[in-house]
């Protein structure tokens, strides 16, 4: 455990050290787009957050690979190579879109020859638990086929995501460090040395999220851009692919493959825990695909109908917002760890049934704001404090009959026509009292 920790600390201090001098660049390479309709901050910010990211996955894998335990996952196999070879591809990818905006269909079949390059390296979906079956083998085209499908979809979903100040960053740290738990549990309680790939990875990521959020935190000083929520994609599915297809869950227990099936806690964890991690932005990509698809559009025409853009429409606030989404996706990762380790006890399903609604309350606040009474109101935030009632305007003095007299036909709202001939007829009077008296 004490080498994964050090492995996350390097992790994160280098991507946190890198990040000032990589706003700096961004600035000066011109990366800061203009402030789009879908955009929620107010003022153009730097992309190319990605590139510490980056950077920090490097000097993660650099230190765990002379570290005594760790250096093993290296030696043993070939994944991290995998890794940071799909990872280099996508990463450059990504900086390209930052600074030049790329098709959208270029960038799917970057995505897709990153996803196939980890493919060829080993990294790559073997078999499957299914329930009341067992585990099943896949063939090579099977495989390959579904480990790009899972990288694609985890990459897009998390991209997604991305678009509030450290929406992305933190759901993915939620995420990883619910996974780095299911796989350091497979390893170390059941010596299934498969899943440290798995684990490192989960490590790593985490060390990435949280050297970037101090900077992407609300308000943001520099955004990961493509460059860092791509990136950050393929790593988390990295680790979904590793425990998913490279570890037996025959290994786990022994026994008949039916005998595993009913003794694992449960089987289909291994399958379901990936998706669960990242179940909020997957029901996000879902949403976005099927509102733009119904409308006409193409599924990657960007819009203002993400999950957290109906957070504001609501009436949360930014930070608000951003805390509800990290909230429900602490509650569906953790919850299902809490079940793989034991499925049995009710009071983890209670428990996932409480915090459900502590979250749906959360989400109504807006709708439902009380307001505190009189003698509380020094004590509660000014959004629940009773407003004082607007005072009215004072009425007009009532003007005396000799104010009224020397009023024009324009002053008494006489205008157009009317007025013309009012004032024709005050001039006509005029010019014969003026003959009178000359008489």
């Amino acid at each position: 455990m004490r080498e994964y920790l050090l492995t996350l600390c390097i992790t994160a201090a280098v991507t946190y050290l890198l990040t000032g001098p990589v706003r700096k660049f961004a600035i000066v390479a011109g990366a800061m787009p203009e402030i789009r309709a879908r955009d929620v901050h107010r003022e153009p910010t730097p992309r190319l957050g990605g590139i510490a990211m980056f950077f920090g996955l490097c000097a993660g894998l650099l230190v765990a690979g002379h570290l005594t335990n760790l250096s093993a996952v290296f030696e043993n196999s070939n994944e991290p190579r995998a890794l940071l070879s799909g990872a280099a591809l996508i990463w450059l990818i990504g900086v390209l879109d930052d600074k030049f905006e790329i098709d959208a269909l270029l960038k799917l079949g970057g995505q897709m020859i990153a996803a196939g390059v980890m493919v060829m390296q080993g990294l790559t979906i073997l078999w499957l638990p299914i329930p009341k079956v067992g585990t099943v083998a896949l063939t090579q085209w099977q495989g390959t086929l579904l480990t790009v499908a899972l990288v694609v979809i985890t990459i897009n979903a998390v991209n997604f995501v991305d678009g509030l100040d450290g929406l992305a960053a933190g759901m993915v740290c939620i995420a990883a460090a619910a996974f780095f738990m299911y796989a350091y549990r497979i390893w170390y309680s059941y010596g299934i040395e498969a899943a440290a790939p798995a684990t490192l990875f989960s490590a790593i990521l985490m060390g990435m999220c949280l050297g970037f959020l101090p900077h992407n935190m609300h308000p943001a000083r520099i955004f990961m851009g493509d460059s860092g929520s791509m990136l950050i994609g393929l790593v988390l599915a990295a680790g979904a692919i590793s425990v998913t297809g490279q570890v037996d869950p025959d290994n786990l227990f022994g026994g008949s493959e039916r005998s595993t099936v009913h003794q694992m806690v449960p089987l289909y964890i291994p399958l379901l825990m990936p998706l669960t991690i990242i179940a909020i932005p997957a029901a996000d990509l879902v949403l976005a695909i099927v509102r733009r698809t119904w409308r006409g559009q193409s599924p990657f025409a960007a819009d203002r109908g993400h999950l957290h853009h109906r957070l504001l429409e609501i009436g949360h606030s930014h930070s608000r917002a951003v805390l509800i989404m990290y909230f429900w996706s602490a509650l569906i990762a953790f919850g299902a760890l809490a079940y793989s380790v034991n499925s049995a006890s009710m009071w983890i399903v209670l428990g996932v049934v409480f915090l459900s609604a502590i979250g749906l309350i959360l989400l109504l606040m807006p709708r439902f704001r009380p307001r505190a009474p009189r003698w509380a109101q020094s004590f509660v935030p000014p959004r629940y404090r009773r407003r004082a009632p607007v005072a009215e305007p004072a009425a007009a003095t009532p003007q005396t009959a000799d104010e009224e007299e020397p009023r024009t036909p324009v002053a008494a709202g006489v205008s157009g026509v009317n007025g013309a001939t009012a004032l024709g007829a005050r001039s006509r009077l005029l010019d014969r009292r003026k003959a009178e008296s000359s008489r």
